[in-house]
């Protein structure tokens, strides 16, 4: 079972509560990164709801924290490419400049950032890391971070629709020494959207054959294969359709590919033309991608031509 702690704001109090989503996971591996639920309940409280900011809780859910995230970056600026099956884990670094009485390095401080699908009052999904990030002193009041983000397909319960573009949020808890079951427990917080983007991606795959091998010269080569996707509504894969696809060939003798022309996958994703045997080489499929689903391209299958 994947188990997050997760804080609400109940009641002008902060009460604590377990989330349990099934998973592969335990609950010694997930940092309590969803405290972030609490801070959003604060911030849609406090009435501030635009712009990158550092967001100070209610007076009746907690005590500002004066610290802010900056520099964040996910995954290299890549998009976070994941499949049906897999878990999938992407580095996040961010830099964090707090208050010199504000002590991140604490055993009872949490901070960290998630990505989230949807408004930030009520997103509709939320990614974040099973493991806390780790950060290295550069001054009294600046320090640099490394984490990362997990997705479990089947776990995180993302769906097709959530092959889009991702919103980044970071968060900070400092119990300072209470009792997270105390119902008057009144910690210091702070929460700031808008730090930047990630884009999800479906999984591509691609696959070519060139018949027959060998094939006598002038005669026809038939090149076929299917361009495939993850389908995150019910973890199989399935056929990319109506897509262009490129046909490539590289001689022998050569290094680079060129395009011999472009057509379309079916309503199967699959994929079939012919071409004239020429010379001896390699013939692969590519597919430049979309904003939901990557490049792919295969390898080169090598007819030889006698």
């Amino acid at each position: 079972m994947r188990i997050r702690a997760t804080v609400a704001a109940l009641t002008g109090a902060l009460a604590l509560s377990a989330l349990v989503v099934p998973s592969a996971a335990t609950a010694a591996d997930a940092h309590h990164s969803v405290l972030a639920d609490v801070l959003r309940a604060a911030h849609t409280t406090s009435g501030t709801k635009t712009g990158a900011r550092s967001v100070a809780a209610a007076e009746t859910a907690g005590t500002p924290l004066d610290l802010t995230f900056s520099k964040l970056t996910v995954n290299g600026g890549k998009p976070i490419v994941v499949g049906t099956t897999n878990t999938v884990t992407v580095p996040t670094t961010f830099t964090v400049t707090h208050a010199a009485d504000v002590d991140i390095f604490a055993d009872d401080f949490e901070l960290g950032v998630d990505l989230y699908r949807g408004s930030f009052d009520a997103p509709t999904n939320d990614l974040f890391g099973d493991v806390a990030p780790t950060c290295k002193t550069v001054s009294s009041t600046v320090a640099t971070c490394k984490g990362q983000i997990d997705v479990w397909p089947q776990d995180d319960f993302i769906g097709n629709a959530d092959a889009t573009t991702w919103k980044a949020v970071g968060w900070a808890f400092d119990f300072n020494g209470q009792d997270p079951s105390n119902p008057d427990l009144d910690p210091n917080y702070a929460v700031q959207d808008g730090l930047g983007t990630s884009k999800l991606q479906r999984y591509s795959k691609l696959t070519v054959n060139a018949a027959p091998e060998p094939v006598k010269k002038g005669k026809t080569i038939t090149v076929t294969g299917k361009l495939t996707r993850a389908n995150w509504d019910d973890f199989a894969y399935h056929g990319y359709t109506v897509q262009p696809v490129k046909l490539q060939f590289r001689k022998k003798t050569s290094t680079a590919y060129t395009t011999v022309k472009t057509i379309k996958s079916s309503s199967t994703g699959a994929l079939k033309t012919t071409v004239t045997a020429s010379v001896d080489g390699y013939w692969r499929y590519s597919f430049a991608g979309t904003s939901t689903t990557p490049a792919v391209t295969t390898t080169g299958d090598y007819v030889d031509v006698q």
